[in-house]
């Protein structure tokens, strides 16, 4: 079991559940006005801290504002100039995500966290494979990680600073996986799982979960993103299924959907991608089914909380395995959400 690490109200490691991360995806300069009620889905939907990444003092005042209307921890994204880290604890952040190597001089990494052992802030030390110290000894991308971090620790241990996570990323799966293993059997700090720059929904999803399934199966792993080109909507979705599928999260919705095939009378497709969101930001504790015809439709539903089905532009709604209700294709999605919406 690793040692505790305090995020805000949140407990990271030791006994705690695995938490899920994303990264928002709008610069600060550019903060949407709708990004209270967007982050309010993503909490709903289960994610549990939101990193926000903080390139320049100029956006002190969105940075604050995103912090105060966040329901979730904040971590600010520094990189190279240690002012920014400093700055950004003044917006109310609770923690930092920093890179030792490339922020410059010792002192000014050291600077950072006495800052943050002073306001009580947790800090992650972010490697990444593609930004490590130079490979003096030609020794391997996991074990040059390992030490890296292993030497980043002592520096804030000197300085009296325990309140650290770790994470050790490579875009290569295979690489990321032996250095968190490497690190695990070295040192007792909670670790943030992930496999950076690991492409596209479907590329990110196989190769994300081939490599943190096995090391979250091992008792390995804290908290965790889904690093994906694409929305972040998606990226909490993945990490929540999986922590469900392992058996490390409970409740919440599960959807079940059909593949497209040439049966299909309902575009179940382009339905899920309409109402998927929706859906999942309910939070309840159900079972959804979207099937596109009436050939495993009407089975499904009766393994489902309530399921959708549908015949051309006749849709059908079913509440615990009977049919609950006619409805048109054009009115479905607001007929489903408001169904759900009676379920307690």
């Amino acid at each position: 079991m690793t040692r505790e690490v305090r995020l805000g109200n949140l407990r990271i490691g030791s006994d705690a559940p695995v938490s899920v991360q994303t990264m928002y995806d709008v610069p600060l300069s550019r903060l949407e006005d709708k990004f209270a009620s967007r982050m309010g889905v993503l909490k709903a939907m289960g994610c549990d801290v939101m990193r926000i990444s903080y390139p320049d003092v100029k956006e002190h005042d969105a940075l604050a504002k995103a912090v105060k209307e966040c329901p979730m921890p904040v971590v600010a994204d520094i990189h190279f100039d240690y002012r920014n880290a400093l700055d950004s604890i003044s917006c109310g952040v609770a923690g930092l995500r920093i890179n030792p190597g490339n922020i410059g001089a010792r002192w000014k990494t050291e600077e950072v966290v006495k800052a943050c052992r002073d306001a009580g802030l947790a800090i992650r030390i972010g490697l990444n494979s593609g930004s490590l110290p130079e490979n003096v000894n030609n020794v391997s991308k996991e074990k040059l990680m390992t030490d890296s971090a292993l030497e980043y620790i002592s520096w804030f241990e000197n300085l009296g600073f325990y309140n650290t996570v770790v994470s050790l990323k490579a875009s290569d799966p295979e690489a990321t996986y032996r250095a968190y293993k490497l690190f695990a059997s070295e040192s007792d700090y909670p670790l943030h799982l992930g496999v950076t720059e690991a492409g596209g929904t479907v590329t990110s999803c196989v190769r994300t979960t081939w490599t943190l399934g096995r090391l979250l199966s091992e008792g390995i792993g804290s908290t965790l993103r889904y690093s994906i080109t694409g929305r972040i909507e998606d990226e909490v979705t993945a990490g929540v299924e999986l922590l469900r599928s392992l058996g490390l999260r409970k409740g919440g919705v599960r959807i079940v959907s059909c593949p497209m095939c040439g049966r299909k009378s309902f575009d179940s497709q382009s339905f899920l991608s309409q109402v998927q969101d929706d859906i999942l930001a309910t939070g309840k504790d159900i079972c959804v089914a979207i099937m596109g015809c009436q050939v495993n439709g009407p089975g499904e539903a009766k393994g489902a909380d309530v399921a959708v089905s549908g015949i051309g532009r006749k849709v059908y709604l079913y509440r615990n395995g009977e049919i609950y209700k006619e409805v048109s294709a054009d009115c479905a999605k607001q007929e489903l959400l408001d169904l759900i919406d009676t379920i307690e």
